[in-house]
Parts: structure tokens; C-alpha cells; sequence
């Protein structure tokens, strides 16, 4: 019994010199050292900013790829939903901090249940009403439950609205034996693809000034937050420079979309990480002067960003256009060849974390040789 459709394609490629070759497309491939490279440089970064890393998993959602974050010494993951918590902590990934309120009452009968085996387990909260039905959960279960405050930083998604209903939240958690009050979280989502480092940098200052008011506040009422997480891949260098948090959240770093890879994210105006996420495409129609037809469309990868960049496998200047549900052009510069039928295009896929929902697991690959199979745990488990 295989655990993936991928696995049963493509288990015997394992280890084949030019296996990468023969994959099934459409395939989400990751290359292992562009990977490993990243996992690296990021940790280095850390460990030279003296800050803690707890990576975001909703990027990745993959067991294997969380133990080398932890392996380069991340604290543990961030996870976007209680079913990725899940799925983690199924594999044996303590650390967990899950960023997004958890609210209805079977939601938080499985989170209770969750927090008596996932060791180091935290929950973000924004509401005086979550924090009731947390804390008397949490009470009946006989297991206290450690919380984190969102701080609104004015996307108005998730988040505590006001300075003062911070306060208030916090000192609420902390009259409830059942809860502990471990921190504060503030991630300024929208500012992460600024394109530009100086408009970015500001956005951020401007931003970084209303948390530290807040921050102010909460030493005040001696509510000192432990921890303070948030920022981002796109914002990881400016927040290390004003060193107000205390742990970040970075993700996308581990593989490099294209809506990252555009923007300048430590003022070197160069890439910082490499772009180690690839989808496998073949060309299955040619029929048009200097068009083909690829296998990967809409249901391929993720399409709110526009459609893909082309790695390689076709010539310089070569651009890409869906073509509905299962297909997408690659259309060559004016008086250029499109590549044959059969040929093997290599896309980058604009927007990396929803782009790998749609896949059951990663083809680790080195070179041209597929070296293994990772399962993607954590796709669907969006509840």
C-alpha cells in the first residue's frame, strides 16, 4: 500500500541516475540542496541576529522539511490551522504555535485533546469570548493551555483591534488558571511583498512604533510578553534590525515563489534564498508557430499571482498563459521554437503555499536523480 498517488507513480525512480526524467507531470519537485542551502542561510541569520526561529509550516506542510528546520535550530513550527497542528504533531513536531484563532466548539474539543500530547503546544487568541471557551475547555481536560495575543497590525484579519484591548486580553488570560499568557504575536502579512526595500522599510518602522506603544503598555501593567513573534520572509532583515521580536515566522524562504523572488528582501537588490520549489511540465501539444501546450494549468498550481516563470527547458524570453483547467502555453520570443512535443519545462509557481496544497508530496530531487518521496502531511487539513 502506497501512502501517496505519488509514491505508487514514482517509488522505483528512487535513486535512478536521470530519473527526474521520467516523473509523471504534472510533479512538484524540490530540489534537496537549493532546499538545504536555504534552511541554512536562514538559520545563520538567526543565530547572527540572536533572535529564535519558529518557521511557518502553512508553506511547506511537510514532517521532513520541519525536523531539518528544527535540525538547524528552529524552536519549532508555526502552523496556520488546527489540522496542520495535527498533522505535525502526528510526525513528532513539538514547537508548535498555531497562529489563527481556534473557535468552534469541536475545533476546540480537538484542540484540548491536541494539547495533551503536543509537547510545547501554543494557541493565538483575539477575542474575550475565545478566551472563556478556551479556558473552561482547557479546564474540564485538566491541561492548562498556553495562549498567544494577536495584535491587529491594521490588515483587520485576525487580531486584537486596540492597545487597550490588548491589555485587557492579557490580563483577562492571566486571571484564568487554566490558561497561560505567554506572549503577544503581530505579523504585518500585507507588507511582506513590498517589492521595494526603502517603501517596505518604512511601512514597517511605521508599523514596528505601534507595537512597541502596545509592548510599553503591557510592561506597565507588568504583563511583559515572553515572547514576540511575527515577521516574515519578506521582512525578516528589517525586523532583525529594529530587534523587537523576539521569534520569527518566516516560511516562504524555504522555497522561493516568484512574488518573493522580485522582491528585494535585505536591500542587496539580488535574491536572497534560491528557488528551490519547481513544478515538472511537459509539452503535449504543438501544433501553433512558436506556441506548445503544457500539462499544468489552473489545477497545477496556485493562480491568484498570474501564471508561472520558466525555470528552463525552454529559450530565453519565453513566457507562460493558462489554457484552462489542465493546461498552460509556454510562448517563445517572435521568430523562436516552442519546445517539442514531449519536452520537459521546469516552472516556478507564483504563490508556493497553496500552490503545494495541491499536491499529495514533494519529489526530493538532486540534480536530475530523484533521491526520495516526502508526503505533504498537511495538505487539505485547512479545519
Amino acid at each position: 500500500m502506497h501512502p501517496t498517488d505519488s509514491h505508487r507513480l514514482h517509488a522505483h525512480l528512487i535513486g535512478q541516475q536521470g530519473s527526474r526524467g521520467l516523473l509523471n507531470t504534472p510533479s512538484l519537485s524540490l530540489d534537496l540542496e537549493m532546499l538545504e542551502r536555504n534552511i541554512a542561510a536562514m538559520a545563520a541569520f538567526a543565530k547572527q541576529h540572536n533572535v529564535s526561529l519558529r518557521p511557518h509550516s502553512k508553506t511547506h506542510k511537510c514532517p521532513e522539511i520541519s525536523r531539518r528546520q528544527i535540525e538547524a535550530g528552529a524552536l519549532g513550527n508555526c502552523c496556520a490551522k488546527l489540522g496542520e497542528a495535527e498533522a505535525l504533531t502526528d510526525a513528532g513536531i513539538d514547537g508548535l504555535l498555531i497562529t489563527s484563532p481556534v473557535v468552534t466548539q469541536p475545533a476546540i474539543e480537538r484542540l484540548t485533546t491536541l494539547n495533551t500530547r503536543a509537547k510545547g503546544l501554543m494557541v493565538c487568541v483575539d477575542h474575550p469570548d475565545n478566551v472563556d471557551a478556551l479556558a473552561n475547555a482547557a479546564k474540564a481536560a485538566k491541561q492548562v493551555l498556553t495562549v498567544i495575543i494577536d495584535i491587529d497590525p491594521g490588515i483587520h484579519r485576525t487580531g486584537v483591534a486596540s492597545p487597550e484591548g490588548v491589555v485587557a486580553l492579557a490580563k483577562k488570560v492571566t486571571g484564568l488558571p487554566s490558561l497561560r499568557y505567554a506572549g503577544v504575536q503581530f505579523y504585518c502579512g500585507r507588507h511582506q511583498h513590498i517589492e521595494d526595500y526603502a517603501e517596505r522599510r518604512k511601512q514597517i518602522i511605521e508599523r514596528t512604533e505601534y507595537l512597541k506603544g502596545i509592548l510599553e503598555l503591557l510592561a506597565k501593567a507588568n504583563l511583559k510578553p515572553g515572547i514576540i513573534t511575527g515577521s516574515g520572509t519578506g521582512t525578516h532583515q528589517i525586523d532583525c534590525e529594529l530587534g523587537v521580536f523576539t521569534e520569527l515566522q518566516v516560511g516562504s524562504y524555504v522555497f522561493m515563489d516568484h512574488q518573493y523572488n522580485i522582491c528585494d528582501l535585505r536591500g542587496e537588490n539580488r535574491p536572497t534564498f534560491e528557488q528551490s520549489l519547481q513544478i515538472d511540465a511537459r509539452v503535449v501539444s504543438r501544433n501553433t508557430q512558436g506556441m506548445a501546450t503544457m500539462d499544468s494549468g489552473l489545477k497545477a498550481m496556485a493562480t491568484e499571482a498570474g501564471p508561472p516563470k520558466i525555470l528552463a527547458g525552454a529559450v530565453d524570453g519565453s513566457t507562460t498563459r493558462f489554457m484552462g483547467d489542465e493546461h498552460c502555453a509556454v510562448i517563445a520570443p517572435e521568430g523562436q521554437e516552442a519546445p517539442a512535443l514531449g519536452a520537459r519545462v521546469v516552472l516556478v509557481p507564483p504563490h508556493c503555499d497553496p500552490t503545494v496544497n495541491l499536491y499529495d508530496a514533494y519529489h526530493i530531487v538532486k540534480g536530475e536523480t530523484l533521491v526520495d518521496i516526502w508526503t505533504i502531511a498537511g495538505r487539505g487539513r485547512s479545519r
